[in-house]
């Protein structure tokens, strides 16, 4: 009885982990898509995925940082964007030193997300009203200093991320596995330092975490600056995946994907918890539900639909687990 009970507490512990729902989800995703396409399976096509998910789950790390703090950034993909323009102009229109190049633009959306700490964590704004405005800003920014202008031919260190090796059959670019290390590097800050644990106790309590001595808007406003350079690391691998500066890449559905990883990966709106591998498989379902949907004929205007209906489903599984712990 007592090995039948140890048995039971075992299994409940582990489904009750908020990544087994996401996994399970990417695994039926999977199983379907494979049944309904010979081609999704293929180590080419899967490659496919994980070239399209590289941009969106990076994005998606900073934004993990900043839901578990129970804020919300909407203007991670606008921010990323300026990011890219700055880069790409200054290395082809202003003829400066291609690595200088992608620092300044790196830097341009650090600055971003200082400017996003100060006025969260110093003015104490809401997060979802400062980022709305600074959406609005770096998409003027945008327009505004690339001319509306496309850059392309740029040099070869900006590219460097988007060439290819080969593993089988499967042609994979460099900013897959940069991806998967910047994964790595976020998990083990967020799990095994103390500036990690304290992400966690704001989120979870703010005036308990003040009271305990930690210096919350201190830690509030690192959270925006990390953000911040993971989107100007985003910016630099999109740059590489699409050899583009483009003033209007990553406006539209990088900014709700990245929201929307993090929240498929089981971590709350609500703040305090959450997993960075949860987020990753969460930007790997959305790969998936694009890839395999796109493979069967489904039009685009179809996947976001079914990208919504995850996302309600996601929050409301959320709201739930949140009311029975309060």
């Amino acid at each position: 009885m007592t090995t039948t009970h140890a048995a039971f507490r075992v299994t409940r512990r582990v489904l009750g982990a908020p990544t087994v729902g996401p996994f399970l989800a990417l695994i039926l995703a999977m199983a379907f898509f494979s049944y309904k396409s010979d081609v999704f399976l293929e180590g080419q096509n899967l490659s496919l995925v994980l070239q399209q998910v590289m941009v969106v789950g990076v994005l998606a790390i900073g934004q993990t940082f900043v839901i578990l703090t129970a804020g919300i950034d909407l203007s991670c993909g606008t921010v990323m964007a300026f990011g890219q323009i700055v880069m790409t102009k200054l290395a082809v229109a202003e003829g400066v030193d291609p690595l200088l190049a992608i620092a300044l633009g790196i830097a341009a959306c650090v600055g971003f997300g200082l400017l996003n700490g100060v006025f969260v964590a110093g003015v104490r704004l809401p997060a979802f009203i400062v980022t709305l405005g600074t959406l609005n800003i770096a998409f003027a920014l945008t327009h505004v200093y690339s001319n509306d202008e496309t850059y392309s031919e740029l040099p070869s260190e900006l590219l460097f991320f988007g060439r290819i090796f080969t593993i089988g059959d499967a042609d994979i670019t460099y900013g897959v596995p940069a991806m998967f290390v910047l994964f790595g590097i976020a998990w083990y800050a967020l799990t095994q330092t103390t500036w990690g644990r304290h992400v966690f106790a704001v989120g979870d309590n703010l005036e308990a975490a003040r009271l305990m001595g930690i210096k919350t808007r201190r830690v509030l406003l690192s959270v925006y600056v990390v953000a911040g350079l993971t989107y100007g690391i985003a910016a630099m691998l999109l740059v590489a995946r699409t050899e583009l500066g483009d003033p209007n890449a990553g406006q539209t559905t990088e900014n709700l994907d990245a929201i929307t990883a993090v929240v498929l990966g089981g971590t709350s709106l609500f703040g305090g918890r959450g997993t960075l591998i949860g987020t990753l498989i969460g930007a790997i379902v959305i790969g998936v539900f694009r890839n395999g949907l796109t493979l069967i004929g489904v039009e685009v205007v179809w996947q976001y639909f079914v990208t919504g209906l995850l996302v309600i489903l996601a929050v409301s599984v959320d709201q739930l687990t949140h009311r029975k712990r309060a």
